[in-house]
């Protein structure tokens, strides 16, 4: 009898092998052919199930982002319990810098995918739609540092939503670009710094 497939984690294999090339070679080495011999499979397989390879970023790029949101879920339901907010925030926003391997991982296959986006439509959507996402994440943030009476007065909410996503992604690219100079323990030693200036009296 043939052997019977799942679909779901087939593409999931794929997924997983385009993300190996990416993180390895770059964005420009991972051909459908490529990421086929990374996962071991013909490249008819791969084209089973992705006509093409704009439509496998697609489907990687929104795989990607799934991932990280779901963590980022997880922490909303400790933020609901809990009067430590700060050390909460500090958590739910590493989880989009590159602190260990894996996060490593997804931040230079982000990166990549977000300058591909730059001159390819079918990606820059999603790109925009994720980069709306990580401002409403720090809205949402700051508040309900402001319900708590945590947040100082003068804070302007919006303008420090982008401000925070400014930070992240700097953070993130210097991370990436220069791990020495940029390790884990210094970017979250700047996020908090950053949080903590924002605060009332600046406690914790």
């Amino acid at each position: 009898m043939p052997k019977v497939v799942d679909p779901s984690l087939r593409r999931e294999a794929v997924v997983e092998a385009l993300f190996s090339v990416v993180e390895r070679d770059g964005l420009e080495q991972a051909s459908l052919r490529n990421v086929a011999a990374e996962a071991g499979l013909a490249l008819g397989s791969v084209r089973h199930y992705f006509d093409n390879h704009a439509e496998l970023m697609v489907f990687a790029m929104k795989a990607m982002s799934e991932r990280v949101a779901n963590r980022l879920s997880a922490h909303f339901e400790r933020l609901q319990g809990t009067d430590d907010r700060l050390e909460v925030a500090i958590d739910m926003l590493a989880e989009v810098l590159p602190l260990d391997a894996e996060r490593r991982r997804e931040v230079v296959v982000w990166l990549a995918f977000v300058n591909a986006a730059r001159t390819h439509p079918s990606l820059r959507s999603h790109a925009d739609e994720v980069y709306k996402d990580l401002i409403t994440l720090a809205t949402r943030i700051f508040e309900g540092g402001r319900r708590s009476g945590r947040l100082a007065p003068d804070v302007d909410v919006a303008l420090e939503a982008r401000r925070l996503c400014a930070l992240l992604d700097g953070l993130s690219m210097d991370a990436i670009l220069h791990p020495s100079q940029m390790d884990p323990e210094t970017a979250l030693a700047i996020l908090r710094r950053h949080l903590t200036s924002l605060l009332v009296h600046s406690g914790r």
